[in-house]
């Protein structure tokens, strides 16, 4: 199917499930569609399977704005204490049209949550509750991650009751607007129709000796080798090492499943010039899930000890905090937390956590391939056959999962079908019908300012912007800084750092968070003191006073977060 008769069902209002090979334009179609609604009006959700997938739609991961985490199931009280949430109700309660991004990797049972929290919040027994749902992505991608007893059948979502009900029109795009390579296309097609021939496989071997430059990431099958690859280049570099430890507290059961599912160590040596990659999305601090980066050094913070500062590939300094994940009970309780910095080494990643990434070089080992569809998500990971070093593969590596297959098969018919039906259909009717629908305008005026405000936006709205917003937005609303922070699963120290930066930029009112004239004063006349005094040990590197001698000074003892807060109003 053209892109364009695939905007155009979108824009009559059907429930898509938009596919393709990649390069075959999914995402800029998407984009496409957006800026279409966003032009008109139109409340759009623009969520995505994974942290890494959100960051090419500007977006969050559908687990967090449906309010679902990592449940399974939803009891009816689960439902109510969600609809208790203001912001959650808010958002959920508005959105016309839901864009899910990589849904290849969303697990059928979390999709059938996302149906039944819409259809609850929204009051309506129709699928997703009445909205427009467009689902994009490729089940030629590894399935989500399960059980160990779960077939591929219990995971792909379009097995799954949601998918049934939501009737999506599949749109199947087949031209290609990525790969000016055609070798490296020639061979990904092949895999997709499992057709590849002597020439394709002779194209791959050739590839073994091919010198791809020193920048590229290596991409293995398993744990143990991409471990022992990081582990040989980390005793490689000379000087000591840091050791960092997770700090585990709670229900042990609890724990051991948190620390199965975590993908950050219990234990991590880093050193100077170690490679690394962030295991967990932080919009606020500029790092997602699969953000590579290099150690430049390491600093002492009042609040953590010693925490490594990496670089990431764009140029960005950050200083790396820990993070909690945790396990909550009904009552949002915590009742298990594992806190760790965020890394773990990465001269070597698994091809599932590659999923998501585009690369321009990589060495890639398929020798002992052990899931269906490894390898196609692997090359699928480079922009040209030039920038691959492929070790060795094994028969499987270029075998796809059969129930994938024949899915495929199937929505390419389905695609081909709507492409016959609707190519030469004038559908404008149905377009201004599903605008007005939506609450949206058609006002030709009001149309054209907002095309050129988002045209004149484009590329400028950042993570950091966004989730700035969503602070603001929640203060706005009247929570407070702990409910905030409870909130966006983030600590009250990072809301703290947003209201600082949305008064200072934006001019905030934050006087309702004032903690008090007795609490601003004492820490007022503190930091003067400490000011004058200029004592090295007070200061961090770039001139700014650290918070722990303000805390040690302070009596009786204030939190740090309560001085971080008297600071704001210090002028």
């Amino acid at each position: 199917m053209k892109q364009e008769t695939a905007l155009k069902l979108m824009k009559a209002g059907e429930s898509v499930f938009l596919t393709g090979s990649a390069g075959a334009g999914k995402t800029y179609t998407l984009n496409q569609y957006i800026n279409y609604l966003k032009a008109r009006k139109v409340p759009v959700a623009i969520t995505a399977s994974t942290g890494i997938a959100a960051t090419h739609m500007n977006g969050m991961t559908i687990h967090t704005w449906a309010g679902i985490g990592i449940k399974d199931v939803l009891s009816d009280d689960d439902l109510k204490r969600m609809k208790e949430r203001k912001y959650l109700k808010e958002h959920l309660e508005n959105a016309q049209v839901l864009i899910i991004d990589e849904i290849s990797m969303l697990h059928a049972k979390q999709l059938n949550l996302v149906n039944q929290v819409l259809k609850f919040f929204k009051e309506s027994d129709e699928a997703f509750g009445g909205i427009q749902v467009i689902a994009a992505g490729d089940f030629f991608q590894l399935p989500p991650v399960g059980r160990n007893d779960e077939k591929n059948r219990d995971k792909f979502c379009f097995m799954s009751q949601a998918w049934v009900e939501a009737k999506f029109r599949v749109c199947y795009l087949t031209e290609q607007h990525r790969q000016d390579d055609s070798a490296l296309n020639d061979i990904l097609n092949a895999i997709r129709s499992q057709s590849i021939n002597q020439q394709h496989i002779e194209a791959l071997q050739k590839t073994r000796q091919q010198d791809i430059g020193d920048t590229y990431t290596r991409l293995y099958t398993h744990n143990m080798d991409v471990d022992s690859i990081n582990f040989r280049h980390l005793n490689e570099i000379d000087g000591d090492g840091h050791q960092f430890c997770a700090q585990m507290d709670g229900n042990e059961k609890l724990i051991e499943t948190l620390k199965s599912s975590v993908r950050a160590p219990e234990e991590l040596t880093l050193k100077k010039h170690a490679k690394v990659m962030f295991v967990k999305n932080n919009f606020d601090m500029g790092y997602i899930n699969g953000s590579l980066g290099e150690v430049i050094g390491f600093e002492e913070v009042d609040d953590h000890g010693i925490l490594p500062k990496v670089k990431l590939t764009d140029g960005t300094v950050l200083l790396v905090e820990p993070e909690t994940w945790s396990v909550d009970n009904d009552a949002g309780k915590t009742i298990a937390s594992f806190a760790q910095v965020p890394l773990r080494l990465a001269w070597a990643i698994t091809i599932h956590k590659s999923q998501g990434m585009t690369l321009a070089a990589a060495e890639i080992n398929l020798a002992n391939t052990f899931e269906k569809g490894q390898g196609y998500v692997a090359l699928s990971r480079l922009k040209s056959i030039d920038g691959l070093r492929l070790l060795g593969f094994n028969e499987q590596a270029l075998e796809l999962d059969s129930l994938a297959i024949k899915a495929d098969r199937r929505f390419q018919e389905l695609s081909a079908e709507a492409e016959a039906h609707f190519a030469d259909i004038n559908l404008d009717a149905q377009h201004k019908a599903f605008i007005r629908h939506c609450g949206g305008t058609l006002n030709e005026t009001e149309i054209q300012r907002n095309e050129k405000k988002i045209a004149k936006n484009a590329g400028k709205q950042s993570y950091a912007t966004a989730t700035l917003d969503e602070t603001k937005e929640l203060f706005l609303s009247g929570y407070e800084i702990q409910d905030i922070a409870v909130e966006r699963g983030l600590t009250p120290a990072t809301i703290i750092n947003h209201l600082a930066k949305l008064h200072r930029e934006q001019g905030l009112d934050i006087s309702v968070a004032h903690p008090g004239d007795e609490v601003v004063e004492q820490v007022r006349k503190i930091y003067k003191k400490l000011m004058k005094r200029k004592s090295p040990e007070n200061f961090s590197e770039d001139g700014v006073i650290k918070l722990r001698p303000i805390v040690e000074a302070t009596s009786p003892r204030m939190g740090y977060d309560q001085v971080r807060l008297a600071l704001l109003y210090i002028e």
